[in-house]
């Protein structure tokens, strides 16, 4: 006879911090929007904290916080003063997300027994007989993989030196001196 009861977690895995989803937290998501502003003011000094926050609509004592950890990464650096502030210590082209998200949210780890950081496998119990610990390693390497190939720059909109006017991207076709219109 079935029991309607719950039933009790058992694990003798410890206590692993994080979803164990294959997610990003806002410490994340908010962080690679701080690095795309920083990527788009490379090269013109440092970029004031108070106005990313506005630019992105974001709390600037949560950017205060992320900011640290990238520059303990080595990512960013700071500068004090009335014109300081934070840039990057590398080209955008030079900067990989997986680095980026590291330094924000720790190892890759869509489970605990297949995270980053060899000392999270040894918390299993399960390591040694586990079926589908080669799902979770795929994944993360999967991850780790598309993370690992881009770079600030391919979210970072190159600067145009011009930007285009209403009149050069006009369809309005050309007249020729006979009459005819030359269409594009």
């Amino acid at each position: 006879m079935a029991t309607d009861a719950p039933l009790a977690a058992v694990s003798h895995r410890g206590q692993f911090h994080g979803s164990g989803a294959v997610s990003f937290s806002t410490k994340g998501e908010y962080g690679v929007r701080l690095m795309v502003q920083l990527g788009r003011h490379h090269g013109r000094g440092p970029a004031s904290l108070a106005e990313i926050a506005a630019e992105e609509d974001l709390p600037r004592a949560y950017l205060e916080q992320l900011v640290m950890s990238l520059r303990d990464a080595g990512l960013v650096t700071s500068t004090r003063g009335a014109r300081g502030g934070y840039e990057l210590t590398r080209a955008p082209a030079e900067t990989r997300m997986g680095d980026v998200l590291r330094a924000l949210e720790g190892p890759l780890a869509p489970m605990v027994c297949a995270s980053e950081d060899p000392e999270h496998g040894t918390r299993c119990d399960r390591s040694a007989s586990c079926t589908v610990n080669l799902l979770w390693v795929r994944i993360r390497d999967a991850i780790a993989g598309t993370l690992d190939s881009m770079t600030l720059a391919d979210l970072v909109p190159p600067r145009s030196a011009t930007a285009p006017t209403a009149l050069a991207t006009s369809t309005i076709p050309t007249i020729e001196p006979s009459g005819a219109p030359i269409l594009p």
